[in-house]
């Protein structure tokens, strides 16, 4: 996977996001997941994953979004194993 990404928001209820690489939780106030350029979190109500693709690296979410925030900025590849033990 490539440090792209792309994020396109429609009427704050429909958010399709590439570059995904792991989704760490979610529930139907927030989505939190690794992208190939963040960390990135997406809050709201009644969110739900319409669609999981990590193959390819793309999620569409749907629900009324409120906040789209990097948490962390990924400078370099850690791997997953060097992540859980920080």
């Amino acid at each position: 996977m490539t440090d792209t990404q792309s994020m396109t928001l429609k009427n704050r209820s429909a958010l399709s996001v590439t570059g995904v690489t792991e989704v760490f939780g979610f529930d139907d106030s927030s989505v939190s997941m690794a992208t190939s350029l963040g960390d990135l979190l997406v809050k709201g109500k009644t969110l739900r994953i319409s669609r999981l693709s990590l193959d390819v690296g793309e999620i569409e979410i749907e629900g009324t979004v409120d906040c789209v925030e990097y948490t962390k900025l990924r400078r370099n590849k850690e791997s997953f194993l060097t992540r859980i033990f920080k």
